[in-house]
């Protein structure tokens, strides 16, 4: 079987143009939790457009069952082994806007939440990998490359180099995306054993062993056939003991195996010329579109209607990670030395969620906190801001900073990961930029460099509406983040 298969390899020139299965735990808009979904979402449609067969195969789970099941075609099932455990995988169809994605089907594993957390998420996600391999050879498509993404799916190049020898799955490469380090799936080892039957001599540092755990985000590195992240600084920086959370090793030895490719945006959905979500729309000539998104998210917000006060956004997970330690320690100092207005819509870590409530009553009128969130307010919110706060610890990627530019709305952004490969620092003499950045993850650094966007917008407008314009006018689609990932398939096979 497995020299069949090398022939059929062969016969297609797949160095040319792969067949790619993207294996995720969500994708959207079926499922979706974070930027994750958005970019399994979204890639297949631009590999289409560059003559690649991208599908999706991802859990059935009960949010998509709830809208889309009267859209989906069963095509068969079958029982998979988990460990001593034999579980029911239902193999389904589901065709949306022009990808096709598989929906692997187990009520009692994803008839819940998407993630459920601890040893339960361990074993909805080792059930989903071996369900995923499983199925591979009885599907309706042949892929080559089985595109894995974080530690819900990095067992499958494990697994199938290991406990599949003379299948079809042993002759697939493997990709694997890490889109946030921060996590990796780590279980004691009796238990992954128990589940997925993993030889004992794989719980070593050689190959899964990680502080004493076994760790899957770690298999997938080690047997991953190539390894990427969703930027170029992310990716030199997870080689580092501060951003690699444990993980430099074997991706230091691994470096020349290791790349950035940015994330892009749909820019269908994220288009202030044609958003249907905004009360006005406008483009990169005609901003009045954007001042009466500005007086209606004002008003619909109880803040003061002033056009000419500068409006500071946020639309985050008020967590650490994503700086907001940061914006606590400024915010007071902010608010009372400058003429601004604040709005956050968002939700995270309790003890931030009621600092902003009290922010809320001291400085009523001039600062909301919209504690969740919604969509269609999130458009209006990057419409309506004139600068959008990203003080991130670290960022893998980042999607608010490239649709805040589309809107119209600098970026305040500190530069690591992906915001520093997004946005480029404002110059004030020579007038070039699309952003204000700073370096170090310091609140007086996010003071200052707030402070002076702040200035450029109240003592300059014409320079920062040609700071804005810039933004809008760079080119965050998925086109060239497709063009990297069919030279990174194609790579596989060279």
């Amino acid at each position: 079987m497995k020299k069949e298969f090398r022939e059929i390899l062969r016969e297609k020139n797949l160095t040319a143009l792969p067949n790619v299965l993207l294996a995720s735990a969500e994708c959207a808009p079926l499922s979706k939790t974070g930027g994750l979904a958005d970019v399994v979402g979204t890639l297949p449609k631009s590999l289409a457009k560059l003559g690649i067969d991208a599908r999706v195969i991802t859990p059935y789970h009960r949010v998509i069952k709830d809208k889309y099941a009267d859209r989906v075609e069963h095509m068969f099932d079958f029982y998979c082994s988990l460990g001593w455990r034999q579980a029911y995988v239902g193999v389904e169809k589901l065709v949306l806007d022009g990808v096709t994605i598989y929906l692997i089907d187990n009520e009692q594993y994803f008839g819940d939440k998407i993630y459920r957390g601890g040893q339960a998420e361990g074993e909805q996600y080792a059930f989903f990998c071996r369900a995923v391999l499983d199925c591979i050879p009885n599907l309706d498509f042949t892929p080559q490359v089985l595109h894995c993404n974080d530690w819900h799916t990095a067992m499958l190049p494990m697994l199938a180099k290991t406990q599949y020898q003379g299948g079809m799955q042993a002759g697939l490469k493997f990709l694997l995306t890490i889109h946030n380090i921060a996590f990796q799936g780590k279980f004691g080892f009796d238990y992954v054993q128990d589940l997925l039957n993993v030889d004992s001599r794989y719980y070593t540092p050689e190959f899964m062993e990680l502080n004493g755990c076994a760790d899957f985000l770690k298999a997938g590195c080690v047997f991953a056939d190539r390894i990427n992240t969703v930027s170029p600084s992310y990716a030199s920086e997870i080689k580092m003991p501060y951003y690699a959370e444990g993980l430099e090793g074997i991706l230091n030895a691994r470096s020349h195996e290791l790349s950035g490719i940015i994330n892009g945006i749909d820019k269908k959905v994220f288009n202030p010329h044609a958003d249907k979500l905004l009360p006005a729309t406008y483009d990169r000539g005609h901003l009045k579109g954007k001042a009466v998104c500005k007086a209606a998210l004002q008003e619909r917000m109880g803040l003061e209607q002033r056009p000419d006060m500068p409006l500071v956004a946020m639309v985050t997970r008020m967590t650490e990670q994503k700086g907001f330690d940061l914006v606590a320690c400024i915010l007071d100092d902010i608010m009372q030395h400058e003429d601004i207005q604040f709005m956050l819509l968002g939700s995270g870590d309790e003890r931030f969620e009621n600092f902003m409530r009290a922010a809320e009553y001291r400085y009523k009128g001039r600062l909301c906190a919209y504690i969740g969130y919604s969509e269609e307010l999130s458009h209006l919110v990057y419409a309506a801001s004139d600068f959008f706060l990203m003080p991130s610890r670290f960022e893998p990627c980042g999607l608010s900073q490239m649709i805040s530019m589309r809107y119209g709305t600098v970026p305040v952004v500190r530069q690591t990961g992906g915001l520093a490969d997004s946005v480029e620092p404002y110059n004030r003499y020579t007038g070039e930029g699309t952003g204000f950045g700073f370096l170090n993850f310091n609140a007086h650094e996010l003071l200052f460099t707030t402070q002076e966007a702040c200035r450029l917008y109240t003592e300059s407008p014409v320079a920062w509406g040609n700071l804005a314009a810039q933004g809008m006018a760079k080119d965050f689609s998925w086109r060239a983040s497709a063009l990297e990932y069919r030279k990174l398939y194609r790579g596989l096979f060279t």
